[in-house]
């Protein structure tokens, strides 16, 4: 449920925006102030989702209100003017805004812009994480170079540096075979020897001691040999 709050200084506007609330299950009202300087203190101490926000009242308007919040949530303006729509939405924080009265469909139309928006951010959200976690950025000549996880065939040590093999091409990189590992899927890379990382999506087939991955024989350890037959059951 989505938490909310309620500032307006007119008691009528307030008991209507409340019976509308009531009507949406996924609101939450958890407040009302008849002035923005007891919102701002509430606000100071408690988290909510939602601000359904006047903008003309006595001393400090609704615009004040939202210059003086740091990181305010989603406003939705309510007023009884209609001149100011085109300052309101320079602010990012305003998700809608209604003339009053209010009426229930209006009021439903709102609340589905509000939760088409949320579900836009979620997805958006969760496509940056995932984006995330298949991309790395490794140091090549002074240049930062994006490297798709994924496309990692083989990583192998070579002294003071590691060479990183990709289905796209190779680079030579100034660091640890610990310290890249570290920044690997464990259920997709597994250390085979002390000199090499594989990725398990690209093995070919496994002979003796070693695993093929496109053309490159790539050692393992005899420590290392059993758990790494272990982990391709798992797949």
């Amino acid at each position: 449920m989505m938490r909310c709050i309620i500032i307006d200084d007119d008691a009528t506007s307030r008991l209507v925006l409340k019976q509308l609330c009531s009507k949406v299950k996924k609101l939450n009202l958890i407040a009302e102030f008849s002035n923005a300087i007891d919102g701002i203190k509430y606000l100071n101490t408690n988290k909510v989702d939602l601000i359904f926000l006047d903008i003309h009242m006595p001393n400090f308007s609704g615009f004040d209100f939202i210059n003086t919040v740091k990181d305010p949530p989603n406003i939705i303006l309510t007023t009884s003017d209609r001149y100011f729509a085109i300052d309101a939405f320079e602010y990012h924080c305003v998700i809608d805004y209604i003339v009053k009265p209010i009426t229930m469909d209006r009021f439903e139309k709102t609340i589905a812009k509000l939760e088409k928006l949320q579900h836009k951010t979620s997805a958006t959200s969760a496509q940056v994480s995932s984006n995330s976690a298949n991309e790395m950025y490794v140091n090549v000549d002074r240049r930062l170079v994006k490297i798709n996880i994924p496309e990692i065939d083989i990583i192998e040590a070579k002294g003071d540096y590691i060479k990183i093999k990709t289905e796209t091409g190779n680079h030579i990189v100034h660091s640890t075979l610990k310290n890249i590992q570290s920044k690997l899927p464990d259920a997709t890379f597994f250390k085979t020897h002390r000199s090499y990382i594989i990725n398990l999506h690209k093995i070919v087939d496994i002979k003796d001691n070693s695993v093929l991955i496109k053309k490159d024989v790539i050692p393992v350890s005899r420590q290392n040999k059993n758990e790494l037959i272990e982990r391709l059951n798992l797949l």
